[in-house]
């Protein structure tokens, strides 16, 4: 079961660029919550408050408890704004969820064993992340944090697909209905360049005399 995880706010009356520049001269951030058939709303949060959640994985992939004057409210972040040079967050939108409807979330992946698999063991063989987050469709309640990859069995020349990794019940990957050509490599591990060269000269006979 997934780790609930709130987020304080307050309502904000005031709109605009001019209101969004007040706030955050102030310390705080301007925010919108919308969709889940209800209204949009505007909000303000404390930027340490959303500078903290910022660091962590979970912020960005799942269902947060919103806290608006003290009323709870099931949301997901669908964006998030940063300043170009300064260490500051400028905007966030959140989308509301239900708890009957689908969501779309990108959830990070986390690859396990790879230090101990064949391959990770091997000498000579690079082993490549070439996805480390995948799009998922699900119930809120099923939304996970993360997916685990186990890489124990990883050998050398192995490609693992993202029709292979191992989902949670009630997940599913919308990309893999759109065709086999969507069925992308998440995991590569090939030999390196030099000891692919060394592995073709041992194959190849000795020259006669």
């Amino acid at each position: 079961m997934a780790t609930q995880h709130e987020i304080k706010a307050t309502l904000r009356t005031d709109a605009g660029k001019g209101a969004s520049r007040r706030l955050r001269r102030t310390g705080q951030v301007p925010a919108v919550v919308y969709g889940g058939h209800a209204e949009p709303i505007s909000i303000e949060i404390h930027h340490n408050t959303i500078w903290l959640a910022s660091d962590h994985e979970w912020f960005y992939s799942s269902v947060l408890d919103l806290i608006v004057d003290g009323q709870v409210q099931k949301v997901i972040l669908r964006d998030l704004q940063r300043h170009p040079v300064k260490p500051q967050i400028m905007h966030i939108d959140f989308l509301r969820v239900s708890a009957d409807e689908i969501i779309r979330v990108r959830v990070p992946l986390h690859f396990l064993n790879q230090d101990v698999s064949p391959a990770g063991k091997a000498g000579g063989v690079v082993i490549t992340h070439e996805v480390n987050e995948i799009e998922v469709a699900c119930l809120p309640a099923d939304l996970p944090e993360f997916i685990e990859v186990d890489l124990s069995g990883l050998k050398a020349g192995d490609t693992v697909h993202l029709s292979e990794v191992k989902l949670p019940e009630g997940i599913e990957v919308p990309e893999l209905k759109l065709g086999k050509e969507h069925d992308v490599a998440v995991v590569i591990a090939r030999l390196s360049k030099v000891a692919e060269a060394e592995a073709v000269a041992a194959a190849a006979p000795a020259d006669k005399k």
